[in-house]
């Protein structure tokens, strides 16, 4: 097979792992060598300098001794497989650098022959990028579970950013779907991970020259919709993961069919939008100061699709509403929906030299569109509903359209694009259609 076709089939394959960000490094460019990985992020996202910025995302080979049923790349899978060799990816790499396609790599492999084996393929093309080629870029790889505390040293002192996939959020629907993998090999990498990022912390103190090990940290991916495992468990899960092992994100994938597997939902009703909820409760996590219980619980273990998680929190808890923010603390500004991290941050600081009215409140880009009902300016309460839970929740779930189901919603996206933020033509599901869609009985 030529290297064209191996590059097609190759990037098509790696097309379902989303479990990639903006690198969180920045290292500068010197001379002598190719690029840097200042400010550096993913195809299609955008670096804290509003650049838009793209790796090239691809698999070592698409060759897999496990039969994970939810994957394209399965064993039993009939499909084209090939392999490319160590040189011709490093070569690959650097001639789209060259080109300005890229500013980096996103690598991943089908295990071939063991974890091992697959693993020392990845590091020597990333060695010859680093060692060869003098490539500074940023490179995002997958570590394979039940890989060799070796081989992830290894890797670790060539890629920015390490990711080890826990793929499924329970142990039952990992031995079901997954049989060839173990928790153990999965949360084992990632303790191994943490340690040595944490060890390598230490050794920078005191040798300013130590080789950094995975400096922009760790990150893991989970499928949704694969098995009926609830929102809460879910974001339980992903609290934990996030204190136990110091990982910088946790990617939600949203299951997209591509087996007959009568193990599988058999529906093309896949619920993007339940994945848009579990990111937006993500973030409250990370960067708002809310615990999981406080976002969703046991006895309603699936996130409100008409609502986003701190709308929802805001209308259970109207009792501490319509919040004074002129007088508020930092940390209830923060838990006011239309209000965000740096939006509480300007209130705070403006408010040191006048009061603040509505007039203000806009010219701080706060979005009152969802913060006119949950706060008062000196006083003044100035949404154009009652303050009722009622009224408030009609105002922020009013869709004229919202009856449509998930397939009417897929149909309109081709049934292979995410939920777009920005596409009028995409309307709320039924609620019935969700409760079914989350329940697998759609």
């Amino acid at each position: 097979m030529d290297l064209q076709s191996k590059l097609e089939v190759l990037t098509s394959a790696a097309k379902y792992d989303v479990a990639c960000t903006s690198s969180g490094v920045d290292r500068a460019a010197k001379d002598g060598s190719l690029g840097d990985a200042q400010s550096c992020g993913i195809c299609h996202s955008f670096s804290a300098d509003g650049r838009c910025i793209a790796l090239l995302k691809v698999l070592m080979t698409n060759e897999c001794i496990y039969d994970c049923q939810y994957c394209v790349n399965r064993a039993s899978n009939e499909t084209t497989r090939t392999t490319f060799t160590p040189q011709e990816l490093a070569e690959l790499t650097i001639e789209f650098y060259r080109r300005n396609f890229i500013e980096g790599l996103f690598l991943s492999s089908g295990v071939i022959k063991s974890p091992d084996y697959a693993m020392e393929r990845m590091c020597q093309a990333i060695s010859i990028l680093r060692d060869e080629y003098r490539f500074r870029g940023y490179i995002h790889a997958k570590a394979i579970p039940g890989a060799s505390t070796e081989s992830i040293d290894r890797l670790g002192l060539l890629a920015d950013r390490i990711s080890v996939n826990i793929e499924l959020p329970s142990q039952e629907g990992l031995k079901k779907l997954a049989p060839d993998k173990h928790k153990t090999s999965i949360l084992g990498p990632m303790s191994h991970i943490r340690d040595g990022i944490s060890q390598n912390k230490s050794d920078l103190v005191r040798y300013r020259r130590a080789p950094k090990f995975a400096p922009a940290g760790q990150s893991t991916q989970m499928i949704i919709g694969a098995t009926p495992d609830s929102d809460f468990q879910i974001l339980r899960l992903t609290s934990s993961l996030y204190q136990t092992y110091q990982l910088k994100r946790v990617f939600f994938s949203a299951y997209v069919p591509v087996s007959d597997s009568a193990l599988l939902p058999q529906t093309n009703a896949v619920p993007f939008l339940r994945e848009h909820r579990l990111y937006q409760a993500d973030w409250l996590l990370r960067f708002y100061q809310f615990d999981v219980d406080e976002i969703i619980n046991e006895e309603e273990p699936f996130l409100d699709p008409y609502l986003d998680p701190k709308c929802n929190w805001a209308m259970n808890h109207l009792d501490q509403f319509p919040l004074e923010v002129n007088k508020a603390e930092y940390e209830m500004l923060l838990r006011v929906p239309g209000i965000g991290v740096e939006g509480a941050k300007r209130i705070v600081r403006a408010r040191r030299t006048q009061k603040l009215g509505f007039d203000h409140l806009k010219k701080l880009r706060i979005v009152l569109k969802r913060a006119q009902y949950f706060i008062t300016c000196s006083g003044s309460f100035e949404a154009d509903t009652p303050f009722a839970r009622a009224n408030i929740y009609e105002k922020l779930t009013t869709n004229a359209n919202k009856q449509r189901g998930f397939r009417e919603v897929m149909q309109a996206q081709n049934a292979s694009q995410q939920l777009t933020l920005f596409d009028s033509s995409i309307y709320l599901p039924s609620r019935e259609d969700v409760q079914k869609s989350l329940t697998g009985q759609l």
